[in-house]
């Protein structure tokens, strides 16, 4: 752990607010929008709105994280990587729940909009989305210390993401609150599109807990790095890779979609260099740079896809 003895109160809460994981918020809005461009139904308000939610949903599941792991003692002097304020001590714990609860709090003033428009879908995928963000690693059944933190960034930092930010634009399309999804707002292809950065977006954490095994272990927390070990957790994390890297290729396939869908592919060579260095190393030092690289990787194949969706 780095010295945090000068560490200012606004660097320590920017650390606490771990901007290296905010690709992982902003990208299923990218890619949402370039299906929306590609299907005519973009619309520039509610897809904002969704940018925000989604980066208040992702600020207030990071202060949610570092606050309870520090509760639960899971973070300790022991432990590699990036500084969890809480547990350095550089921020009082009320005050990183406080900041839990207002970002949770702002994403829900923000989602008022997208409920109007989206309707009850929106409300229900909204609500669900704090709650996951809190349970991540707070209440009675904290699903990250039980194998099941990858299942939650895969299905709400990735499908429910994507598809929910392609959804909000197309309702605006038709009348406002429905009670059930408008025809034509849930297509296959965005369910299919999101497969790809939800399977990125989940490899973020694979490197972050491939990392932290075995301080998690002694903690008694048992992600699914800890269950499965180091080569299960490897093979997880090429596994997604190539998961994520066929999406274009199955898109290919539709009606629709021509040769410029595989513009994620540009981003290989970055995926495959990070993966080497995953396949190579478990600690910190390598493995804190291959953690940032793979959140570079989901930024750069979640733009590139975009643009290659709107073509």
């Amino acid at each position: 752990m780095s010295d945090v003895a000068d560490v200012s109160r606004g660097r320590a809460w920017l650390m606490a607010a771990r901007p290296h994981t905010l690709p992982a918020g902003i990208s299923p809005v990218v890619v949402g929008v370039g299906l929306a461009l590609a299907e005519g139904v973009f619309a520039p308000l509610p897809a904002l709105a969704a940018l925000v939610g989604a980066l208040l949903i992702q600020v207030g599941a990071n202060f949610a994280n570092d606050y309870y792991d520090a509760m639960k003692g899971a973070d300790t002097e022991e432990r590699e990587g990036f500084t969890r304020v809480t547990q350095a001590g550089l921020i009082e714990p009320s005050s990183v729940k406080r900041a839990m609860y207002g970002s949770f709090l702002a994403a829900m003033v923000v989602g008022l909009y997208l409920v109007y428009i989206g309707g009850l879908p929106i409300l229900v995928v909204g609500l669900l989305s704090i709650a996951a963000g809190i349970a991540y690693t707070g209440g009675p059944f904290p699903f990250g210390y039980h194998g099941l933190g990858d299942v939650f960034v895969f299905l709400f930092f990735g499908v429910v993401a994507v598809v929910g930010t392609f959804y909000v634009q197309a309702a605006s399309y038709a009348a406002a609150l429905p009670l059930t999804p408008p025809p034509g707002t849930l297509p296959l292809v965005a369910v299919v599109a999101s497969v790809g950065v939800a399977a990125i977006s989940t490899n973020i954490l694979v490197v972050n807990n491939l990392r932290d095994i075995e301080t998690d272990r002694k903690a008694g927390k048992y992600t699914l790095a800890v269950r499965i070990g180091q080569t299960g957790t490897r093979a997880e994390y090429v596994a997604l890779y190539a998961l994520a890297y066929l999406v274009p290729l199955w898109l290919l396939t539709r009606p629709g979609f021509g040769l410029p869908v595989l513009l994620p592919l540009l981003s290989l060579p970055l995926a495959v260099s990070v993966t080497r260095t995953v396949l190579a190393h478990d600690d910190a030092d390598h493995l804190d740079p291959a953690l940032t690289r793979t959140g570079q990787t989901l930024a750069l194949y979640s733009a590139l896809f975009a643009v290659g969706l709107a073509l």
